[in-house]
């Protein structure tokens, strides 16, 4: 099972929508039969084996085995992550927003940071919630005011002078990696 997956179609939305499935994977984080499911989540066995075969059709949980139960042979499923997070691309209808991304490289730079920051701090999330893990984090958030194009460039290299010295200091293999990331970007106005 791999730690964290995005759903980055509709089609696979739409299935990981609905309240009861979600509490199937939840459930589904070991394997389990769609009968041991039903009675964890209080739902009759039916209606949890339609739900799971939707889950397994989108791609959300496989059949990892089977094993006797009485004189019927049960089927063993799990979820293929512990935790699903959903790209933002996943309401992005509009093809402008496609062609705007292709057209600017740092802009989708952005977006790939995003997803990839919610993805960690989803899998750090569930090491803390599950595992009972302290998470050694922080976040850091400040706001600058750029005048324009070439103040914005002198800020980003004096950034990388400053933090270059930094980064190669602590940059060694020894000890726990962690990830540093810095997004530059205009403040988006709050629409109403």
């Amino acid at each position: 099972m791999k730690a964290v997956a995005s759903v980055n179609d509709l089609d696979t939305l739409q299935v990981l929508a609905h309240p009861i499935r979600l509490r199937i994977l939840a459930a589904l984080r070991s394997p389990a039969s769609a009968a041991v499911v039903a009675r964890g989540i209080d739902q009759p066995r039916q209606k949890v084996n339609y739900h799971v075969k939707e889950l397994e059709r989108a791609g959300l949980v496989r059949r990892v085995g089977e094993r006797r139960a009485g004189n019927l042979m049960e089927s063993l499923y799990e979820a293929v992550a512990a935790t699903f997070v959903v790209s933002p691309r996943v309401a992005w209808t509009d093809p402008r927003r496609t062609g705007a991304l292709a057209d600017q490289v740092a802009l989708e730079s952005l977006v790939a940071a995003g997803e990839r920051l919610q993805r960690a701090a989803a899998q750090l999330l569930d090491r803390a919630a599950f595992d009972g893990e302290q998470i050694a984090s922080a976040a850091v958030e400040a706001e600058v005011r750029l005048a324009g194009e070439a103040q914005r460039a002198a800020f980003l290299s004096e950034y990388v002078a400053a933090v270059g010295p930094l980064l190669k200091k602590y940059g060694d293999r020894d000890g726990e990696p962690y990830r540093v990331m810095l997004a530059v970007h205009p403040q988006p106005e709050e629409r109403q």
